[in-house]
């Protein structure tokens, strides 16, 4: 017996420095970027990221030190390039990885292509509703970044917590990337047992703000994804309305820190500056949850370095790290973790479907803070809601966040729950008691007037009666004939036009 245990202790001392050594793998990855810095996850924002997380994966005695990233970064223009980058190369050897497209027209064809050819795809983008479903079209593509329909569910929250029921959905459309169109969208699909109305106009022609204001009517609440110039338009304009006393809410959607999305700047300098900045007082913004630990710090002093080393001296906001730049860093880290179990079950890196798998409902600690990914492959969401808590200053504080892992409203210290109560709530005509049967006062007086007066005036008085009803019951049905019409011609052009990407 004692020398079976001997042997036993031996094979064991002999096979632990083969159990520990890490899974080894070349991985080659095509990160699709656009050179162009207009975008903020451009190839200088994002590409310091992504060599950043391959450093730290490969780094000796790691986890996954034995993993070889080649990286070969692509040019993406939001249009083809990525598509006929990919395609260029379908002669030759394939990517093991695809790190992106970001935009949504340009991932839509990306990731249909290498779900076909078993590739997986992970991308901080494409986040439009159409992307949600993971189909055969997208069935290898994992979000790393929110979603725009797990933004929505703050609205739904709040809605659910405040009692609200309408909306009017406001957006500026550049008919190119539509970021706007996107963005909204994901309110307009998840909140289809509300009362929902959408108001669009074109980046390119002068913004209507009487129009606008005429379209919010009811709506208790107005959500907004445009320019910050033209939020202040609005809100300018709302105010003179006397509309931001109470009668509504606003709100502007601005997830990517970026003043193209209105990011709550009131200050332009001009002559308008203190009527804006109390016309913001009504104004609120729903935004990612920051969550910054020790390790974001250390990141964010590297990219800083390789940014400035690069002599980006064009780009003055290249350094900052947003969701983007989070997101691809991310990425490299889900792909690592999920092809490691993979290999550990006998699969290999060709194996796009089984890695996938790997990378659905998990949760990892991410470069900023904990990343979920649910059973959809999509990222749960934590948002903050902002609102102006020192009007006499202007400053903006988050008073509630929104967490998607367990879909609860957190409602923090600077919280005024006055901000969010609706007040001088135009009545509708429906809950006017209207006792004179549908004459009004005027005309119910004329009767009892005509009475008295003696009953030759009371017989003039009934015909004339009858015929002003006649004449306007006539108009009424028609009025509300062509009003029902076009009102479902705008349901029906909405909903057709809110579809997938």
């Amino acid at each position: 017996m004692p020398c079976w245990v001997t042997l036993s202790v031996h094979f064991l001392a002999v096979l632990s420095p083969l159990l520990s050594d890490p899974v080894t793998e070349d991985i080659d990855v095509a990160v699709f970027l656009p050179q162009n810095n207009s975008y903020l996850f451009s190839y200088a924002r994002v590409a310091p990221a992504v060599r950043y997380a391959q450093r730290r994966l490969e780094t000796d005695g790691g986890q996954y030190s034995g993993f070889r990233f080649h990286v070969h970064f692509e040019n993406s223009d939001c249009v083809n390039d990525a598509l006929f980058a990919l395609v260029d190369r379908s002669c030759g050897r394939k990517p093991d990885l695809i790190l992106g497209p970001v935009c949504e027209y340009e991932a839509a064809a990306v990731v249909r292509l290498a779900s076909h050819w078993n590739i997986p795809v992970i991308s901080a983008g494409a986040l439009a509703a159409g992307f949600s479903n993971k189909g055969a079209e997208y069935s290898h593509l994992t979000r790393i970044a929110p979603s725009y329909v797990k933004m929505a569910e703050t609205f739904t929250a709040t809605f659910a917590h405040f009692g609200w029921k309408s909306a009017l959905l406001v957006y500026e459309d550049d008919k190119e990337e539509r970021n706007c169109y996107f963005t909204l969208e994901g309110v307009y699909h998840l909140m289809a047992d509300y009362h929902i109305k959408t108001y669009a106009f074109s980046q390119e022609d002068r913004l209507d703000t009487d129009d606008v204001l005429h379209n919010i009517q009811d709506a208790e609440a107005v959500i907004m994804c445009m320019g910050a110039d033209k939020i202040r338009e609005i809100m300018l304009a709302a105010h003179r309305r006397l509309l931001t006393n109470g009668n509504c809410l606003f709100f502007n959607v601005e997830l990517f820190n970026a003043s193209s999305y209105g990011n709550g700047s009131w200050k332009r300098g001009d002559k308008y500056d203190n009527e804006a900045r109390q016309a913001y007082a009504s104004l609120n913004t729903v935004t990612l949850l920051r969550t910054v630990k020790p390790e974001f710090e250390n990141f964010s002093m590297e990219i800083k370095k390789s940014v400035e080393k690069a002599g980006l001296h064009d780009c003055k906001d290249c350094a900052s790290v947003n969701m983007f730049v989070e997101g691809f860093h991310d990425a490299m880290l889900l792909y690592a973790i999920a092809l490691h179990k993979a290999m550990k079950n006998g699969n290999n890196k060709k194996n796009g479907s089984e890695i996938t798998k790997h990378m659905r409902n998990i949760t990892f600690e991410g470069i900023a803070g904990q990343v979920s990914v649910d059973a959809n492959g999509d990222r749960e969401g934590d948002f903050s809601l902002m609102a102006m808590t020192d009007v006499e200053a202007g400053t903006y504080e988050v008073v509630a966040n929104y967490f998607g892992v367990n879909e609860t409203f957190q409602l923090l210290p600077a919280f005024n729950m006055d901000h969010f109560t609706l007040r001088g709530r135009r009545k509708t005509p429906t809950e006017t008691s209207d006792k004179s049967c549908g004459l009004g006062v005027s005309a119910l007086t004329g009767v009892i007037v005509g009475a008295v007066l003696g009953t030759a005036m009371l017989i003039a008085f009934y015909f004339f009666r009858k015929n002003y009803r006649i004449t306007i019951e006539r108009r009424t049905h028609s009025e509300e004939g062509n009003t029902g019409k076009h009102r479902q011609l705008r349901e029906d052009s909405i909903r057709s036009n809110f579809s997938a990407a």
